[in-house]
């Protein structure tokens, strides 16, 4: 099972989605750059046995529209609402990992009457950084593409359950194995966050917060505690033994989390 597809269209953008079903709350999930909807299947197979669950390939990436013309931050925002109204998501919880998270911390500063709760995993306002697109591009460019075979994919991005995620956004093309998204568009979304800090929108946030970091995270202790003097209500909590892709590692540790963050809001 990893829930039926449901497609959302938002000027001529081609969203596609995992619908899980579920008798409660709803609960939306967003990948990080270059990722898909499917990093969530453990967690949300889980989540949906108590709460609505929905996961997005996001604009540029997975299933939905490779090559959008708009990935600026408004866009991805406007995605978001889109989607939830389209598939009538009733004030969600957003739960988003590195870029998803910051598109997630990024709506509910700018709708806080849409989202009930914010759950940001390896994730924060960030801050400017003009070396950013350049770094990433380099890394996309160092990927050994097309791959042979998932396999090989999965061992280069690092084997065990990271390798395995990431290998599963691939998509096959005569036998070998390619990115689901195009570079530049990879790129180019990362632009505004490489020029600017967030901090303003994430002191408008009203909601609940969750921010659940890796013990190897990318946010620096001292971007940490400027985040909780920001906003002193915020819960974060940090995950042992684990790097940036904490929700693929340990899954279900990231559940468990959830589970008592969400009760705490119903």
């Amino acid at each position: 099972m990893r829930g039926s597809e449901r497609l959302v269209l938002r000027d001529g953008v081609r969203l596609v989605c995992r619908d899980w079903g579920g008798p409660g709350h709803p609960v939306l999930l967003l990948h990080g750059l270059a990722g898909h909807a499917g990093e969530w299947d453990v967690l949300a197979r889980r989540l949906s046995e108590r709460f609505r669950v929905v996961a997005v390939d996001q604009r540029g990436h997975g299933a939905s529209e490779r090559y959008p013309e708009d990935v600026s931050r408004a866009a991805y925002i406007a995605d978001v609402v889109a989607i939830t109204e389209q598939l009538g998501l009733e004030r969600p919880v957003l739960v988003g990992q590195s870029l998803g998270g910051h598109t997630a911390m990024l709506t509910a500063a700018s709708h806080p009457e849409m989202v009930r709760g914010l759950v940001l995993v390896e994730a924060g306002p960030g801050g400017p950084n003009p070396n950013v697109p350049k770094e990433i591009g380099d890394w996309f460019d160092s990927w050994p593409t097309p791959f042979p075979s998932r396999a090989a994919a999965a061992e280069f991005f690092g084997g065990g359950p990271v390798g395995a995620g990431w290998a599963a956004g691939l998509e096959e093309h005569n036998g070998t194995w390619h990115p689901r998204f195009d570079r530049d568009v990879m790129v180019a979304a990362l632009a505004e966050n490489a020029q600017y800090s967030f901090d303003h929108e994430w002191r408008q946030i009203t909601c609940s917060t969750l921010v659940v970091l890796a013990q190897s995270s990318i946010l620096s202790e001292p971007d940490v505690d400027k985040m909780l003097q920001q906003r002193p209500t915020t819960v974060a909590m940090s995950v042992p033994g684990t790097g940036h892709d904490l929700h693929l590692e340990r899954p279900e540790l990231l559940h468990t989390m959830l589970l008592e963050f969400l009760a705490a809001l119903t």
